[in-house]
């Protein structure tokens, strides 16, 4: 299967480490073969140039010029519909899931465990159930 993901103008990209981790960026310019120009309209990301190794390239696209300004980026980022798309994606939802479950306090954590308990249990109990009925 061919590469699919280019370092390329208006490539949207999601930021793995530093302050702004996990926040979805755009491609503005390529710097050169390790650094780009890139800003976070949604995210309240500044424009600022990041290292390659710092950002992980998704399938989506945002039609800008290069060095567009930012007024201009945020309507084409808003018009692609680009923050429902990564929420609607797999990597968006399982990011949502873990920021989620890392928030939770002890006594949420405890339901958790007590609802997964009732579940397991409730399952195992018909499985007797129907394993009594064939047999």
């Amino acid at each position: 299967m061919p590469f699919a993901r280019f370092v390329q103008i208006g490539r949207v990209c999601l930021v793995n480490y530093g302050p702004y981790r996990n926040s979805l960026v755009v491609i503005i310019n390529v710097v050169d073969h390790s650094r780009v120009l890139v800003e976070g309209p949604t995210a309240n990301v500044p424009r600022q140039v990041l290292p390659l190794t710092r950002l992980s390239l998704t399938d989506l696209m945002v039609p800008i010029q290069l060095n567009a300004r930012p007024k201009t980026l945020a309507v084409a980022y808003a018009k692609a519909g680009i923050d429902e798309t990564w929420a609607a994606s797999s990597w968006g939802k399982k990011i949502a899931a873990r920021s989620k479950r890392s928030q939770l306090t002890d006594f949420d954590r405890f339901k958790v465990m007590v609802a997964r308990k009732a579940k397991t249990s409730a399952i195992n109990k018909q499985i007797k159930t129907m394993k009594r009925a064939s047999a």
